[in-house]
């Protein structure tokens, strides 16, 4: 991959591997991606059901 390339790829296989489905991937800001993937602050990524009580909590509307 080249050098300041965007890892797609393995952004997606993340999602996947989260539950999030494609769509809802390409609908996440880049604000919300780092907080569901950033383990700079020691406290790991976002699990499941930490994951769905947010989106519970936060529903999208249509």
């Amino acid at each position: 991959m080249a050098e300041g390339a965007t890892a797609w790829g393995a952004m997606l296989r993340t999602a996947g591997a989260f539950g999030i489905a494609p769509e809802g991937f390409w609908r996440l800001s880049l604000k919300e991606w780092r907080m569901l993937t950033e383990t700079s602050s020691g406290a790991g990524p976002m699990g499941r059901a930490a994951f769905e009580q947010l989106m519970k909590t936060w529903p999208d509307g249509d």
